[in-house]
């Protein structure tokens, strides 16, 4: 059967998150719907990466495997005409044949995630459940000297949900990185990897950083403690969005 690769741009604020569950909507039973819906064909999509309730994707990757070998143009353009159909706030930007070799998860070779702030005194109106409003002022720059400490191969169980599946907390971080443009601060974190909850556990600490709260020191120690309970607040969902995943280019990318 062909294998066709999804990339996929959702609003995550009306889901419970990427993955089917039984307590709502999710952003994978909207696709699967609509993928149904016009190739009469039951669908599993295989995913990079499962988000959580309220986080965005600018670039999710999917793959799915279908009976008729369909243009790529077309498996696009009907899949977005039943999620319009069904005002889901989710469309697919570019549909591609791959080999079968292709799998969005294990095929991936790096994440890449995308933290909104915004910091100013007063509340957020037009990117509301977009960003993150901290109405401190932040420090920009101690932010990104406490996270040179993050970089590199660690034991991240400090900055790890409890309910995390990963076999191991140990993940290699290669990059974090804070821009300011105005009241606005991008926070970019890319990995081969992340643990559940990682990229918000790190933002919300280094937002302490950024306060004055919290120095580099106390970022240090708290990854040393390889303790959950020792990290900053969990920084909101709706703040976060995954920018895009790479793939070898053997992979049919």
């Amino acid at each position: 059967m062909p294998r066709y690769r999804l990339t996929i741009e959702y609003d995550g604020t009306p889901y419970v998150g990427w993955q089917r569950q039984t307590n709502g909507h999710a952003v994978q039973e909207a696709v699967e719907k609509a993928v149904l819906e016009f190739s009469k064909q039951k669908v599993t999509l295989q995913v990079a990466g499962r988000t959580d309730t309220g986080v965005h994707a600018i670039a999710q990757t999917a793959h799915v495997d279908l009976e008729r070998d369909w243009d790529p143009v077309r498996v696009r353009e009907a899949i977005n005409a039943y999620l319009v159909l069904d005002e889901e706030r989710i469309c697919v930007v570019d549909a591609e044949k791959v080999p079968d070799t292709f799998h969005a998860r294990f095929s991936a070779q790096a994440r890449h995630y995308l933290y909104r702030i915004h910091n100013r005194p007063a509340p957020l109106t037009l990117d509301h459940r977009r960003a993150w409003w901290c109405k401190r002022p932040l420090d920009v720059d101690a932010m990104n000297a406490a996270a040179k400490i993050l970089i590199g191969t660690h034991d991240f169980t400090t900055f790890r949900a409890a309910q995390c599946q990963s076999k191991s907390p140990v993940k290699t971080l290669d990059a974090i990185t804070f821009s300011r443009d105005g009241e606005r601060i991008d926070v970019h974190v890319s990995a081969r990897s992340f643990l559940h909850n990682q990229v918000r556990s790190l933002v919300g600490t280094l937002k302490l950083v950024g306060e004055g709260r919290w120095t580099a020191d106390d970022v240090q120690a708290a990854l040393e403690a390889r303790d959950h309970q020792k990290c900053g607040a969990l920084a909101p969902p709706h703040g976060l969005y995954l920018l895009r995943v790479d793939y070898p280019d053997d992979a049919g990318v």
